[in-house]
């Protein structure tokens, strides 16, 4: 049988996610709520931004699902359109106005693992219930317009992706400064 571009992109979301999970593993939550830079965030404040945001995308997801045809003649925005053609966010860093500065710091790193293995069980039951390929309703992105289910997925992937390139930055700064503590 032949493997849908619905079953390759919810075969992506899984390793992504499941990566940002098996990640926890090499902080503890002292490091997790160490911030880099004063205003910057701390890796464990990147980790409630990808659970906030994914969370939210998958409730656009279960909406775009409900609709049918609702907004199916609607388009996603020209960057949009780019960044799915591409199968990525740009390589830079990207402002949000949503984006709160002072995100709180995880209480946990529990907290962290059980929020992202809870959507990752959510996204799979959701897509074994549901027939996202075949799914034409679409929700409205608050700024890139409008996304089906299937669009959601892929963005919600992309975006998980998006953030490693920021845990490798934090990281730099994180072992850095570990290291210049043992040499002295």
């Amino acid at each position: 049988m032949e493997t849908s571009n619905a079953d390759t992109l919810l075969q992506q979301f899984n390793e992504t996610i499941e990566k940002w999970i098996t990640n926890l593993d090499g902080y503890t939550l002292a490091m997790l709520c160490q911030q880099p830079h004063p205003g910057s965030w701390s890796l464990g404040q990147v980790y409630v931004h990808i659970i906030a945001d994914t969370t939210y995308f998958v409730e656009q997801m279960k909406a775009a699902l409900l609709l049918d045809n609702i907004n199916s003649e609607k388009e996603m925005h020209e960057d949009a359109k780019a960044m799915f053609e591409k199968n990525a966010f740009p390589d830079m860093l990207l402002a949000n106005p949503s984006n709160d500065p002072n995100l709180r710091q995880p209480q946990s790193k529990d907290e962290l693992s059980q929020g992202l293995s809870c959507i990752k069980e959510e996204v799979n039951k959701l897509y074994t219930t549901t027939d996202f390929s075949t799914s034409t309703g679409k929700t409205e992105h608050p700024g890139l317009r409008f996304f089906s289910a299937l669009n959601w997925l892929q963005f919600a992937e992309m975006h998980m992706r998006h953030h490693f390139r920021q845990q490798k930055r934090i990281d730099e700064q994180l072992f850095l400064h570990k290291n210049e503590t043992k040499k002295r």
